[in-house]
């Protein structure tokens, strides 16, 4: 497993899980943000450039996680979060181990299956993998995912180096996954985050996760489409996320009801 780190000095530890198809890299105006208060690790998920293992299945990327911080931090953090595919990795990890950190955000999660879209992924990919490398493509796939401009020298390279299966296993894994009863018992206090002007699976999503987590918030900031708070608003995300572990009040946007 690659993991970035930023502030090793600092002694609380918060764990940034990527979404499917990005890196580390998204999550890297973040880390430069938070590393004066905490020790940021970011580690590459299963199946992505650099990760050196097959995507399998999100349980199994978020036994393999559990097992890093087992071993490299007693079997706990402070914090963590997770975008999309990120978040769903969080959330399994949080109704395996209920200790694994004390404070989370979740963030455009998905937990309603969407059986359609999971069997459609298979051929769709199959037909536009040859068009990965292509310039023009990637553009307008990153346009598509909300990849602000200076990311994108990143995501090209990244994409081209993406293994045709593991990007059927990772999008089939996000469009099929399915919350975890144990998630209900997490002592964790849990932010649950999504774009108003995201898709009805997201803030359905959103709401269920509120629902089901006992000790949880939800934040819906009005305007913002998939993954657009840590990916495009990097300094609010970060002050969200320092408020949320530290007890302060959530930085002022314009929120909606979902």
């Amino acid at each position: 497993m690659k993991v970035v780190e930023y502030g090793e000095k600092q002694p609380q530890v918060v764990l940034l899980l990527h979404g499917g198809g990005l890196s580390w890299w998204s999550y890297r105006e973040v880390a430069h943000r938070l590393q004066a208060h905490y020790h940021v690790v970011l580690p590459v998920l299963d199946g992505h450039a650099e990760s050196g293992v097959p995507f399998v299945s999100i349980e199994e990327n978020a036994a393999r996680l559990i097992c890093y911080i087992e071993e490299r931090f007693g079997g706990a953090v402070l914090a963590a979060a997770g975008l999309s595919l990120g978040g769903q990795i969080l959330a399994e990890m949080l109704a395996e181990r209920k200790w694994i950190c004390q404070y989370a955000v979740l963030e455009s999660a998905l937990v309603v299956p969407m059986r359609m879209t999971g069997a459609c992924v298979g051929p769709i990919v199959r037909a536009s993998y040859g068009l990965i490398r292509k310039m023009w493509f990637a553009k307008m796939q990153a346009r598509a995912l909300g990849i602000p401009e200076s990311m994108f020298a990143d995501y090209y390279r990244d994409t081209c180096a993406l293994r045709e299966t593991d990007m059927i296993r990772f999008m089939q894994a996000n469009a099929g996954y399915q919350m975890k009863e144990g998630l209900a018992d997490t002592s964790a206090r849990v932010l649950v985050v999504a774009g108003g002007k995201e898709r009805r699976e997201i803030r359905r999503s959103a709401r269920l996760l509120h629902s089901a987590i006992p000790n949880s918030r939800l934040w819906i900031p009005a305007h913002y489409k998939h993954g657009a708070c840590s990916l495009r608003h990097p300094q609010l995300y970060a002050e969200t996320l320092h408020a949320w572990i530290e007890g302060g009040v959530l930085p002022k946007v314009g929120e909606t009801e979902i």
